[in-house]
């Protein structure tokens, strides 16, 4: 397969000033959240000053994040992951347990969106802030798919109350797709993506989730990748991916 170029993504002019956070997200350093984080802490640099807010900058100027230099990396990397349990989505190395040290992929990439520790499955990795922003915006109803088991017996009113709507977290859930597996066990389909949603949703109602796997996000599946392994996305699911984000 040959090597992708992020300007699939966005047009990038070498010339025109892109704002700060962008660019280090574009050169595969963070997420553009976590950039602003940083620089708002005072420990990104530009051309040796501190950098504030906002700033936009040119590739040509000399950007230090972190003791790191910055450069925008043009090869788009996406890859999917299948998360095991006890593996938090936190670039932070820091953390005996973060994604990146456990992935040890040769270049930098930070996940989109999160699957909590307790949980396993599929899991988006990249480089690139664009793909980031379009995915993880739950204004645009993206589907992700989890398959779930709980501590007691499904019952009709259980997948009525999941289906319709369940109050957390000071709102009410979307209404989402879910289905019987066995006694104990359902899927469920999403369009958002609130903290710990699944687990709080099964809570309100007196159930206990025992384990959760997330198998699809929008067109892309886990299939049969093997936990605790990776793939590149293929050109067929990217063309797919990005044709739904447009």
């Amino acid at each position: 397969m040959a090597k992708r170029s992020k300007n699939i993504i966005e047009e990038f002019n070498q010339d025109e000033p892109v704002r700060l956070n962008k660019f280090l997200s574009d050169a595969g350093i963070c997420s553009r959240r976590e950039a602003d984080r940083l620089i708002e802490a005072g420990k990104v640099t530009v051309d040796g000053k501190v950098a504030v807010m906002g700033q936009k900058v040119l590739p040509t100027q000399k950007i230090i994040c972190n003791g790191k230099s910055a450069s925008r990396e043009n090869e788009l990397i996406l890859i999917a992951l299948n998360k095991p349990v006890g593996i938090e989505c936190t670039c932070d190395r820091k953390n005996p347990d973060n994604i990146i040290d456990f992935l040890n992929y040769p270049k930098r990439v930070y996940t989109i969106g999160r699957l909590d520790k307790n949980s396993e499955g599929l899991i988006l990795l990249t480089n690139d802030g664009s793909i980031v922003n379009k995915i993880s915006k739950s204004v645009n109803y993206h589907e992700k798919e989890y398959i779930v088991s709980v501590n007691k017996k499904i019952n009709a009113d259980f997948i009525e109350k999941m289906s319709s709507g369940v109050p957390i977290l000071d709102t009410v859930t979307r209404p989402c797709t879910v289905e019987k597996i066995d006694d104990k066990t359902f899927k469920i389909i999403l369009t958002q993506g609130l903290n710990r949603q699944i687990r709080r949703m099964c809570e309100t109602l007196g159930y206990k989730v025992m384990t959760l796997k997330r198998i699809r996000i929008m067109n892309i599946n886990l299939g049969k990748l093997k936990l605790g392994t990776y793939r590149n996305v293929t050109d067929s699911e990217l063309d797919t991916l990005l044709k739904k984000l447009k």
